[in-house]
């Protein structure tokens, strides 16, 4: 076999192990993979898709660029925002999304890890995010990653950047206290022990105590001492809410995004009580809910 020939043969062994070892690190949801698989001489820029509406890539020792084309199975939604929040200590590449072919910075090398950061994505192409590996003496310890959310257009997540419909700092009305008790990730009866607020990100951290947990996505309320204590957990909203820790009982209602609570409606629970128990004599709810 010819030089040439045999160099056609390497790149083509090469491609089709980085090919594997991607499948074999990859679900629906989540990616992890390594630069270092890479034909340093190939110019082919690495192509991953996912299926989920949310998940994580994990990209070891960033070598060149990676494509991460988002395009969940849910072809009837309509996910009008894709949110990203970076790993801690991200570094190693600079994080674009890709509009009509173009390339628009969102994430820097240094970014700061706490911080979401979301674009619009209602347009005719699926959302993809480029990463592009920054030139390094030693790659060895570097490790890019993010989680993701896709977010359909009537999502709300307080605090997150003015591409997201925001939600506003005023009660819930009845209708839209009896959809959040059906809809929201998590419904728990409690009260507020303390609320400390973030003067940099202009967020509040309510911290709760729970009697009872109605309903929750993943365990954002957990147990203490054991599990076998009270249930306990946090919430965010923004500053200007100007939530104060007190007495009484509440419904809490909400979103989880990226392993935190975003509080939403939050009525006094014998308020929501009276509203529930007037819904159920007309046939208004929306969904059977378990009263004490």
């Amino acid at each position: 076999m010819s030089p040439r020939g045999e160099q056609h043969v390497r790149l083509f062994f090469l491609y089709c192990l980085s090919a594997c070892l991607s499948a074999c690190a990859a679900d629906l949801c989540n990616w992890r993979g390594s630069g270092l698989l890479r034909d340093p001489q190939s110019r082919v820029v690495q192509q991953v898709r996912l299926r989920c509406t949310e998940g994580a890539v994990e990209w070891m020792y960033p070598s060149q660029a990676l494509r991460v084309v988002l395009e969940p199975n849910l072809s009837s939604a309509r996910h009008s925002t894709v949110c990203i929040k970076p790993f801690g200590g991200f570094g190693g590449a600079s994080a674009y999304i890709e509009r009509a072919g173009q390339l628009h910075l969102l994430v820097t090398e240094g970014g700061r890890p706490e911080q979401v950061y979301c674009f619009r994505a209602d347009g005719p192409q699926k959302p993809a995010i480029f990463l592009q590996a920054t030139l390094q003496r030693d790659i060895g310890r570097r490790t890019v990653g993010f989680r993701y959310e896709l977010l359909s257009n009537g999502s709300t997540a307080p605090g997150f950047p003015p591409t997201m419909v925001q939600a506003e700092c005023r009660p819930c009305n009845d209708t839209e206290l009896l959809l959040a008790v059906c809809s929201s990730d998590f419904v728990v009866r409690g009260s507020i022990s303390d609320v400390s607020h973030d003067s940099r990100r202009q967020m509040s951290l309510v911290e709760v105590s729970v009697e009872r947990v109605f309903r929750q996505r993943s365990s954002v309320f957990e147990r203490q001492t054991g599990g076998e204590g009270p249930w306990r957990g946090r919430m965010l909203t923004l500053r200007r809410c100007r939530v104060k820790a007190g007495g009484g009982h509440f419904l809490f209602t909400g979103a989880e995004h990226f392993g935190e609570a975003w509080l939403g409606c939050a009525p006094r629970y014998t308020d929501f009580v009276s509203v529930y128990r007037a819904a159920l004599r007309t046939g208004q709810n929306h969904c059977e809910f378990a009263l004490d």
